[in-house]
């Protein structure tokens, strides 16, 4: 059952990694409540992947109605997340922790 179980693990991991590979990545960090850039440009029409670093020791929530995602970043961590293909567009997001400063906007040209 275990050798099931890490073969099935190391076939997902290879399916998608290189799937996360192919797509640009672009990175947001989190510093005193403030995502930096708080307005990120990436292509439209293409998957990309927004890489997003916590530099503070408490948790955000990164969240996104417009995206569609809520996922949270432990302190001093950072987590990858998949977005696209998008739209010509703006997408707003916010750190849900800390609201009043950690506000942002993704830009789909």
């Amino acid at each position: 059952m275990r050798l099931l179980t890490a073969t099935v693990l190391a076939s997902t991991l290879l399916t998608v990694t290189p799937a996360l590979a192919d797509e640009p990545t672009y990175t947001l960090t989190i510093k005193d409540h403030v995502f930096e850039p708080s307005r990120l440009e990436v292509p439209a029409n293409q998957k990309v992947t927004l890489l997003v670093k916590n530099l503070d020791t408490t948790p955000e929530e990164f969240e996104s109605k417009s995206l569609r995602r809520e996922k949270v970043i432990m302190g001093r961590k950072e987590l990858a997340i998949s977005v696209g293909p998008l739209k010509p567009g703006e997408y707003s997001f916010m750190g849900e922790y800390n609201a009043d400063t950690a506000q942002g906007v993704l830009v789909a040209k």
